[in-house]
């Protein structure tokens, strides 16, 4: 199975650009799309539903223009998820997947800690709220795969300027450790491991131009579970393809 995951920064914006016609031409298995920026009314028939694909909607129900992903398959789901069942994360519609066999799939899109200290904590919490969603599934029997923009940069190797972010949402010292404990607990940053020195970036500032000087952010990933570390093929990053401020990331797993 192929996965490609992108944060979209407005699936109306790449439509207009031509970049939703360029990604479905890369005829992956499945897609996951995050901050989608629409509800499903709000899209053209193209892009609601794409031919060849099965698709599903999640959005912000509190604010217009705001978060929301996405998930086209090829493959029917055996059953569709829709957020982790929590009314204060879920209406922002920031958790959509399925179920296909004994595998949970999962494409997110992380909330981002900026806005003070009240964003953090609501970050903080969810983050907590949904590792314990998915070490349900797997104390279930399941084997995960979570992907999307988790908002933050692991390691230093992860993005350009450690030093100058210690203190900023996205690098802090609370985040980092969330990331830690996600390893601790079984899932594979399967990217880093197959590139245990290399050095990609999957977002990059617009108001700064960042991208053409490759000052980035690897805060986009696929974790695995550690049963399925063994059947990844491939894991990469689509730093070429353009239309939005993150990359498209790939997955292609014997599930």
């Amino acid at each position: 199975m192929k996965i490609i995951s992108w944060n979209v920064n407005g699936i109306r914006a790449i439509q207009r650009k031509g970049a939703f016609d360029e990604l479905m031409k890369l005829g992956s298995d499945l897609f996951f799309l995050q901050e989608t920026k629409a509800h499903p009314d709000q899209l053209d028939d193209k892009v609601r539903s794409p031919a060849q694909y099965h698709s599903y909607f999640d959005h912000s129900k509190i604010k217009k223009g705001y978060s929301g992903v996405a998930m086209y398959s090829k493959t029917k789901p055996d059953k569709v998820i829709e957020g982790l069942g929590i009314e204060e994360f879920d209406q922002e519609g920031r958790t959509i997947g399925g179920i296909f066999g004994k595998t949970i799939i999962l494409g997110c899109y992380f909330p981002n800690g900026g806005g003070g200290p009240v964003r953090l904590d609501y970050k903080m919490r969810y983050y907590d709220a949904f590792l314990k969603f998915v070490d349900k599934k797997v104390k279930a029997g399941f084997s995960v795969i979570f992907c999307g923009d988790v908002n933050t940069a692991h390691n230093e190797i992860d993005l350009a300027r450690p030093k100058e972010n210690e203190k900023n949402t996205g690098f802090l010292p609370t985040e980092r450790a969330w990331l830690d404990k996600v390893v601790t607990h079984g899932y594979v940053d399967i990217w880093r491991v197959q590139n245990p020195e290399k050095t990609e970036y999957t977002w990059w500032d617009m108001k700064t131009m960042a991208r053409s000087r490759n000052i980035g952010w690897r805060i986009d990933y696929f974790f695995v579970s550690k049963d399925l570390e063994n059947k990844v093929e491939k894991a990469g990053i689509l730093t070429s393809f353009q239309g939005s401020d993150h990359c498209p990331i790939l997955l292609d797993v014997k599930i």
